[in-house]
């Protein structure tokens, strides 16, 4: 099977939110055992392996974001010059397609390799938290997409929700109540004034983007128009530089909440991940080291050895997401000359 019809039949499954996921990872699991791997089904996971003790695993998550006013059917790949338009062949189904056809042209009697992948990955993580202990191998690939630049660090994450509870009265007589919107509205001047203040002055240049960075991106309160509301809610995601930065947030945080009377609930809390691998070893392939501001499953996992890579241009979460077919081909040859290196 062709690396294209690999790709084309990936994203011929539904994934949002994980909606064809047990029909994508039958797909997954019926070509793996063409090549005797050995395969085990963790909930909406697939773990799979050729052999005792791999040296170096491949990670990959299957889910993909929703779209909007896309060209045609999202779900059939399709041919434009040299572009393969489809939902997720950027994030991720294009790496996935190019370690799957890259198993194809191995000598499996002497390439170990396991392969881990995963659900979720758009909204909770819950595929890489329920597998990422069972992950032991020393090194790791990771196929996300980087126009198959070496990547070696990304951020961490912290991710807030907070419930402002106030008194809900008429809208006639607001002085009797306590409006939540408004106790939501206060704090979020204060934690604008940290974030500007603190955060974005406490530079390290390992990332591009060389501080914390903070967004708001939900905001809900309210039932009607013409009561006063008791309840405000937010999403608070921090894209975290340093380690400490978790803890200053989350102090900080706990005490401007004294305040108010509101509820903090912790949704995720994951260190950034920075891994100073040498890959001079893989030909034609850019030494430059680069880190991602974005988050991957990189964080969850404990070895030290992480190179994350995936074939390009990075089109993902955008309308008419696609690749190359040159760089999809690119991918298929780095990947196996890394598996090469790492079985030696």
């Amino acid at each position: 099977m062709e690396i294209k019809e690999i790709l084309k039949k990936l994203v011929s499954f539904n994934t949002i939110k994980d909606k064809d996921n047990k029909e994508l990872m039958d797909f997954i699991e019926e070509y793996l055992k063409k090549y005797k791997f050995k395969i085990e089904r963790i909930e909406k996971c697939l773990v799979a392996s050729n052999g005792d003790n791999p040296n170096i695993a491949f990670i990959g998550h299957t889910d993909t974001v929703d779209y909007e006013s896309w060209d045609g059917d999202p779900f059939t790949v399709r041919e434009e010059e040299n572009k393969l338009i489809g939902l997720g062949t950027c994030d991720m189904k294009g790496g996935i397609a190019a370690i799957l056809s890259a198993i194809s042209t191995m000598n499996l009697e002497k390439q170990r390799i396991a392969l881990y992948f995963t659900n979720d990955e758009e909204t909770s993580f819950a595929g890489i938290k329920k597998i990422c202990e069972l992950i032991k191998e020393p090194n790791i690939l990771i196929g996300e997409p980087t126009d198959n630049i070496p990547v070696y660090g990304t951020k961490g994450l912290l991710g807030l929700n907070i419930n402002f509870y106030g008194k809900k009265v008429h809208s006639s007589i607001p002085e009797k109540g306590v409006n939540a919107i408004y106790e939501c509205m206060d704090f979020i001047d204060k934690l604008r004034l940290f974030y500007k203040e603190d955060l974005m002055k406490d530079v390290d240049n390992d990332f591009k983007v060389p501080y914390t960075s903070m967004n708001i991106g939900m905001i809900t309160g309210g039932e009607t128009e013409n009561s006063v509301p008791g309840k405000c809610s937010i999403t608070v995601d921090f894209r975290i530089n340093k380690d400490s930065d978790i803890d200053k947030i989350i102090v900080f945080v706990k005490e401007l909440l004294k305040n108010y009377k509101a509820e903090l609930i912790i949704k995720n809390k994951v260190r950034p991940k920075l891994n100073n691998s040498d890959i001079s070893f893989i030909e034609n392939l850019s030494t430059t080291k680069e880190t991602a501001n974005y988050f991957t499953e990189a964080s969850f996992i404990e070895s030290s050895n992480i190179i994350i890579l995936g074939p390009g241009p990075v089109t993902a979460h955008e309308k008419n997401e696609y690749i190359t077919f040159e760089s999809l081909m690119e991918c298929e040859n780095l990947y196996t000359n890394i598996i090469n290196y790492y079985n030696e």
